[in-house]
């Protein structure tokens, strides 16, 4: 054993690397097919698919770029797109490298890479709507590849950044058992693809809403199974997301929810006490929201409050929802 912790030290956990572009490849582009799917063909010449949900008869005021959770895909929003189509709000869904339709399914993409992904998709949709508002909404770890991409030094050029219970449990977050236990696993056993054990999760929820959680379950799109040079990465990811919430200059709303199972009260309270007071980022926090926030019961509470947000960012929200922080130091559980 200890001879194997050793060779363990010596490797890396594996990260799917960029592509090397086709022959005759000219750029970044958007190839648009029927029923408003497509796909974004990024720097690298990977080709990330996406759905839109568009208002009809009109242009939009303002575009959502939507990045979805972890082993989910591009079809995350689908609650939330056509109720904020019949608002005039746009919504382009993409599938993240490892996750859906795109490359290397199952396979972790460094920040470096996804950031760089996130940057090239932007830029295509402001040339496709040069007069629109331009949001990037990233939930759970959408919200973490959000926070990475905008609190770095080169961040996409959106106007607007949202963030749906964004993942912020990293490393400094885990306990020693699970920071031990997953550093090892993920050299020793990095591409074994495994299922969390049924006692370990049978009493923990994403969201109120049943019905969507068993579709999602049954979705071939997901991801059930989970490698766990994977699960580093997303650690990795996290824990860049916890510590760079406070960099983003671009003002935010961070929704929060009082039942979030999955990015639970002590790590969301340590990440916004590391941001500190700062006055682009507004908070909200859901007395009756899960971690899935866009999909729960409450979900139209939530797509009306990012409406409003985004067509004011001063106004009150409609749900009258308070910050996030001061529940959270008031909650025991959040310590």
């Amino acid at each position: 054993m200890l001879l194997s912790f050793a060779l363990s030290a010596c490797a890396t956990p594996h990260l799917q690397g960029p592509q090397t572009p086709p022959v005759g490849f000219t750029g970044p582009r958007i190839e648009a097919e029927a029923l408003d799917r497509g796909v974004f063909v990024v720097q690298d010449g990977a080709r990330l698919p996406y759905l839109r949900w568009s208002p009809e008869g009109q242009q939009p005021w303002a575009v959502i770029v939507a990045l979805h959770g972890f082993n989910d895909h591009y079809a995350s929003f689908r609650l939330a797109g056509p109720w904020w189509a019949t608002r005039g709000i746009e919504t382009w869904a993409y599938d993240q490298r490892g996750f859906g339709l795109s490359p290397h399914r199952g396979e972790f993409a460094p920040e470096s890479l996804t950031s760089a992904d996130l940057r090239t998709i932007v830029s295509l949709v402001r040339a496709e709507r040069p007069n629109a508002l331009i949001v990037v909404a990233g939930e759970s770890m959408g919200g973490s590849s959000t926070i990475a991409a905008f609190g770095g030094e080169s961040p996409p050029d959106a106007d607007r950044v949202v963030l749906l219970a964004p993942g912020v449990w990293g490393w400094s977050s885990q306990s020693p058992f699970n920071r031990a236990g997953l550093w090892a696993a993920a050299r020793l056993i990095g591409d074994r693809a495994v299922e969390p054990p049924a006692f370990a999760v049978r009493n923990i929820r994403a969201s109120d809403n049943t019905l969507e959680l068993i579709r999602n379950g049954r979705d071939p799109s997901s991801i059930l199974s989970t490698r766990f040079d994977s699960m580093h990465g997303l650690v990795d990811l996290m824990e860049a997301a916890s510590m760079r919430l406070g960099a983003i200059e671009k003002p935010t709303l961070l929704l929060y929810g009082a039942h979030d199972q999955i990015v639970r009260k002590g790590p969301m309270r340590l990440a916004l006490e590391r941001a500190g007071e700062r006055p682009n980022l507004r908070t909200a926090y859901y007395p009756n929201g899960w971690h899935i926030l866009n999909r729960d019961l409450q979900g139209e509470v939530v797509y009306r409050d990012v409406e409003a947000w985004l067509r004011d960012a001063a106004a009150p929200l409609p749900s009258g929802a308070g910050p996030v922080l001061p529940a959270l130091r008031a909650d025991p559980k959040a310590r």
